[in-house]
């Protein structure tokens, strides 16, 4: 059975096309549930309307499908709350020059 270790794992291969950082270290990922297989992903973007929108949400999804034990696969896409530079990782602020 995944662990939510596991997904977070997956989902910090998915690398953000615009800032080139996985989203994990982002920020933008806000809650895993893992139950049996199926898993539940909720996250956000750095901006509302965001053209990457579908295609970093399906990236995300085709990650934890990848992971043993995941037979089913949500990401919800949500806004609150609002992201903020916060919620990066301080590797990830390093990396864009932002520490």
């Amino acid at each position: 059975m995944p662990t939510s270790d596991d997904i977070f794992g997956a989902l910090a291969t998915v690398i953000d096309p615009e800032l080139a950082l996985p989203i994990t270290d982002l920020g933008l990922i806000y809650d895993v549930q893992v139950r049996g297989g199926r898993v539940d992903v909720k996250m956000t973007l750095t901006i509302v309307g965001c053209p990457m929108a579908g295609s970093l949400t399906e990236m995300a999804r085709q990650a934890v499908l990848q992971v043993d034990g995941v037979t089913e696969a949500r990401v919800e896409l949500v806004w609150d709350p609002p992201w903020s530079v916060d919620m990066m990782s301080d590797e990830a602020r390093m990396r864009l020059g932002m520490m």
